[in-house]
């Protein structure tokens, strides 16, 4: 039964870290056009107790992406500068459409993982009734 257990909450917390992910991305992309807006990453990291893996996966430090940001030219902007630009955002569309495709698609997979274990415990307490 602890086994069940642990399968649950390793895809427990697939679960919880995917759906962070997806947060930062949906920020990523709503502010795509916002000027001097960095691209947000999220980190994974395996959380560990007493020295030992517990195979439970967790959100790591949040950074910002410090590639350079694109200079726009636009002279009727009001944060251009004498010359016309002002700085963009770093935030390329097409990654972040991928990144959120692939934390969906984990975080299906995690919660297929859950319903699977969720049946196995539920046909193991079955049996023991009998």
């Amino acid at each position: 039964m602890n086994d069940l257990k642990a399968s649950i909450a390793a895809a427990a917390s697939g679960m919880k870290s995917q759906a962070s992910r997806l947060r930062h991305v949906s920020e990523n992309i709503a502010n795509a056009d916002t000027p001097g807006y960095r691209r947000k990453i999220v980190s994974f990291n395996e959380t560990v107790e007493a020295g030992r893996a517990t195979g439970l996966v967790e959100t790591g430090r949040l950074t910002l992406d410090q590639t350079k940001l694109p200079s726009v030219y636009d002279p009727s902007h009001p944060m251009a500068n004498e010359n016309g630009y002002y700085d963009g955002s770093n935030v390329d569309l097409v990654v972040e459409i991928a990144d959120s495709r692939e934390a969906q698609r984990s975080y299906e997979a995690n919660l297929k993982m859950f319903d699977q274990a969720k049946q196995m415990s539920k046909s193991l307490l079955d049996l023991l009734r009998r």
